[in-house]
């Protein structure tokens, strides 16, 4: 009889041992516990405590209750997955690989290293920019385009990927609210009253590198007027798709060459004078760089 009890206790153990390793708590990491008899007290503590992805849907709490799983703890989960219990162990969790675990707003590169985890690429304020084709519409006239070019330094980017058709997740602020200083956030601020939520917004292009930095042309001007962002015919076709509120998976139509990218969102800050009385440029840029295999 002792041996029995033992083996199960053993059994217990071993099962709550590896439940509690996993990253992230779902449902299923949920009834586990309760089946391996751990206590409403235990787990509502491990469900505030860890980064979560649950299923609170009201089928999904027919089964949990089914499965004898107390309302406690029931209560814990729904409260989890409301986004107001992301706790600060979240913050470690922002390299899982899993899209559904709390990340602090961002833009992440899904790495091809084993394991696999994600990337963070950091924000680049671009505020320089040049003038590419003045030879040609001073010649013209005004009638040829002169090209405005947005500048970051440096010939290469940080983040590096090997994958000619990287996979990507863009976390805007009402992902993750206590992540990102409550609901209304301020990572994806575009201005007073503005905010990014959508890959949409963004235009990945490919970089020209010079000796010390890399070039993108965001706007053009003749005497017919000025135009501000990045052209369609220099945009990289993208696809995206839903994970969950304020998550986004994206990836590239098409493989990319070996190069220089990088996501680009442009603002126009007024003022200027003359063809720039479109407004000058900036551009906030997740730059990153493929390799070949």
């Amino acid at each position: 009889m002792k041996i029995v009890k033992v083996a199960a206790l053993c059994l217990a153990l071993t099962v709550s041992t590896s439940v509690l390793a996993q990253e992230v708590l779902t449902n299923e990491s949920v009834t586990s516990l309760i089946a391996a008899g751990l206590g409403e007290q235990t787990v509502v503590a491990k469900i505030k405590a860890s980064p979560s992805s649950f299923d609170t849907s009201a089928t999904k709490l027919v089964e949990l209750k089914k499965a004898g799983v107390s309302d406690g703890v029931i209560a814990a989960m729904i409260e989890a997955g409301s986004g107001s219990n992301v706790s600060a162990l979240a913050m470690g969790a922002s390299d899982s690989p899993n899209p559904r675990a709390p990340h602090a707003s961002g833009i992440y590169l899904l790495g091809n290293q084993t394991p696999a985890k994600m990337i963070r690429i950091d924000a680049t304020s671009a505020n320089q920019t040049k003038t590419g084709g003045f030879l040609g519409y001073a010649l013209t006239g005004g009638i040829a385009k002169m090209k405005i070019n947005t500048v970051i330094p440096g010939n290469s980017a940080r983040v590096v990927t090997a994958a000619p058709r990287p996979t990507f997740y863009f976390y805007f602020d009402q992902a993750g609210a206590s992540l990102s200083n409550g609901a209304s956030g301020n990572f994806w601020l575009a201005g007073p009253g503005a905010a990014i939520t959508s890959p949409s917004e963004f235009s990945l292009v490919k970089f020209k590198v010079k000796k010390d930095r890399r070039e993108a042309a965001v706007g053009s001007f003749n005497i017919a007027g000025a135009k501000s962002g990045v052209q369609d015919n220099q945009r990289i076709a993208l696809t995206y798709v839903d994970v969950r509120p304020g998550v986004f998976e994206v990836t590239p139509q098409a493989d990319l060459e070996p190069g220089e990218y990088g996501f680009v969102y442009s603002t126009t800050t007024g003022g200027g004078f003359g063809a720039y009385s479109a407004g000058a440029t900036m551009s906030r840029i997740f730059d990153f760089s493929v390799t070949p295999k």
